[in-house]
């Protein structure tokens, strides 16, 4: 399968600095997978920031209504 970082990293929302994953969504999927969370792209930009993705914060986030 062909990677399509270059197209992906223009929508990567992630801010944590020297991400070697940006761009790579199969290995940031994998990587955020073993430690029981989600990527960032996955929350909304003023909790990405704060780089709490653990399935428990998006949960509450879907509970509020947040994403």
């Amino acid at each position: 399968m062909e990677c399509k970082k270059d197209r992906n990293s223009v929508d990567c929302t992630c801010t944590y600095p020297g991400c070697s994953k940006h761009g790579v969504c199969c290995d940031c999927i994998r990587s955020h997978k073993a430690m029981r969370e989600l990527p960032g792209c996955f929350f909304p930009p003023e909790v990405e920031k704060t780089w709490e993705r653990s399935y428990e914060a998006f949960a509450e986030l879907v509970k509020e209504g947040r994403v």
